[in-house]
């Protein structure tokens, strides 16, 4: 590793440590949406109203519901039928991750590539989670998408620090480096920060823990399987990890032999899935 890389990595680690790091904060509606949503008297009309300030965000929540995998039969328009046909808990938890594609964004060309791409990836792997937890488990498959919209957001502050320093855009390398060192840490103290549930908090630092064995399955065995999904047959190193050592895809039942691609209908779903959570 590069002289350039140890130096901001440390510089980064110590600043976690000394709580002097910016980490960033969840969009102002999120964050309405998430207050909302905590108070266990909340209504649908109260929380479609706060949802319903930010247009774009209304609109994306109205073509997720009607997403060929929530199969709906009539068309649903309006964001009261969509928060009813969703619920509160599901919506809270939709609306945060697709807020968060606004914090993806930055003024400098190479950071804001950088940036779509680990939104991008964070999407694809979301939308498989959510598969994933439908069809092989009993958790939350909004959680599930959470979990895998969340999973990289340690990315985020180390992208907007490059940003300021010269010598790391120009050098991929080191910044890379430093990205696949820190951004399990500071993922974890990012969404404790933001008070997530712990079994969220858990997935940035967990799920590159190839020898990881949960007791039971959890968001991490999730998020793990559907990373080694995005990654199978690329000459990425995680496309060159042994799935019959993995412990995550014996906890959802999966066969290792079989590819989840094969399966048409799973297939499609992924792809639905997918498509549902990206703009």
């Amino acid at each position: 590793m590069g002289s350039l890389a140890e130096t901001v990595q440390n510089e980064l680690l110590d600043a976690i440590d000394k709580d002097e790091l910016v980490l960033p904060t969840l969009p102002e509606v999120a964050l309405r949406v998430r207050e909302a949503a905590e108070d266990p008297d909340i209504s649908i009309p109260v929380l479609s109203k706060v949802i319903g300030n930010d247009a774009a965000l209304t609109a994306r929540i109205i073509k997720v519901v009607n997403s060929p995998l929530l199969r709906t039969n009539n068309e649903i328009t309006d964001l009261n039928m969509a928060i009813s046909r969703l619920g509160i808990n599901y919506t809270s938890n939709l609306a945060t991750g697709l807020a968060m594609e606004q914090m993806f964004q930055a003024t400098s060309d190479v950071i804001d590539a950088k940036m779509r791409d680990v939104w991008n990836k964070s999407t694809e792997i979301a939308g498989i989670c959510h598969v994933l937890c439908r069809h092989f488990t009993r958790l939350k498959p909004d959680q599930a998408t959470l979990a895998g919209l969340v999973h990289q957001i340690g990315i985020l502050p180390i992208l907007t620090y490059a940003e300021e320093s010269n010598a790391l855009l120009k050098d991929s390398i080191s910044l890379n480096h430093i990205i696949e060192r820190i951004h399990p840490i500071l993922g974890e103290r990012i969404l404790q920060a933001w008070d997530f549930p712990e079994q969220i908090c858990a997935v940035p630092g967990n799920y590159l823990d190839f020898g990881r064995q949960s007791a039971s399955v959890d968001y991490v065995d999730i998020v793990q399987v559907a990373t080694l999904q995005t990654y199978a047959d690329s000459t990425h190193p995680l496309g060159q990890v042994d799935w019959s050592q993995v412990h995550a895809f014996a906890q959802l039942g999966l066969d290792v032999q079989s590819r989840l691609d094969d399966d048409e209908d799973l297939s499609a779903s992924m792809e639905a899935a997918t498509l549902m959570l990206q703009g």
